[in-house]
């Protein structure tokens, strides 16, 4: 009594960890059952080899029956119009032994004939459902796959969400920092703007602009350009007024 608890415990035991193995590792258990199909299709083949070999046999023993039959009617014919009718006689005794056997084989052969064709049949019907079976389990493994592989991805994101919003003090804390520093930097920056002079810039932006324009307008004069411009024209007067003396004095 005991010793039979012990191998029932020890089967059950086995038997979960048998699952185990099968559930981590549905691929390998789906090829153990391919391979297990591919040794019964080829069982059944020579099965199928074997039933086709006697419908083969039977079909022979037909077609021998069917020549003996053809000659021992022409023999009995040939004795019965030459007047032996004893030969005629065991010639026709044979024959009907031989129409007897003939009926028979050819009852057989067709028998045979249609056996073969179901379990040829069977054999398709079979190997097409187990194929399509085991191309859903394919499908099937591969999405549970996908789904498993997705499951762990929303978990780490979940656990990463988690983590990020656990250290909310420490982004806190950073960004008051950051805040710190950067309002002393813009205070230094307004300090540093309000301490430069200003005036001795713009009066140097109207030194630059004007030179500029003085350039501008010997230029146009030089060329016999019109700047047709009133600010401008002065200038250009002024220095062909400049060269017209100068000319005079010559």
């Amino acid at each position: 009594m005991i010793l039979s608890r012990i191998s029932n415990l020890f089967r059950g035991v086995l038997s979960l960890f048998v699952s185990g193995l099968e559930r981590r590792n549905p691929e390998a258990l789906l090829e153990l059952e391919q391979e297990n199909l591919r040794k019964q299709i080829a069982n059944f083949n020579q099965g199928l080899a074997a039933h086709a070999g006697l419908a083969e046999r039977l079909m022979s023993q037909v077609r021998k029956l069917e020549s003996e039959e053809r000659e021992l009617r022409a023999r009995t014919t040939a004795h019965l119009k030459a007047g032996n009718k004893d030969a005629a006689a065991q010639h026709a005794l044979r024959l009907q032994t031989v129409q007897r056997e003939l009926t028979e084989n050819r009852a057989q052969l067709a028998e045979a004939e249609a056996t073969y064709a179901n379990l040829v049949k069977a054999r398709d019907v079979a190997v097409n459902g187990a194929r399509a079976k085991i191309e859903g389990l394919k499908g099937a493994i591969n999405d549970m796959r996908m789904k498993k592989a997705m499951a762990d991805m929303n978990e780490m994101a979940a656990g990463m969400v988690t983590e990020i919003g656990g250290s909310g003090d420490t982004l806190n804390r950073l960004h008051e920092m950051v805040e710190e520093e950067r309002t002393q930097a813009a205070g230094r920056a307004r300090m540093a703007r309000d301490a430069m002079d200003m005036s001795s810039i713009e009066i140097k932006e109207v030194e630059q602009q004007a030179l500029a324009d003085q350039a501008l307008a010997d230029f146009a004069a030089a060329e016999g350009i019109s700047l047709g411009d009133g600010a401008a024209a002065a200038p250009a007067s002024r220095a062909m007024g400049s060269k017209a003396s100068d000319s005079q004095s010559s």
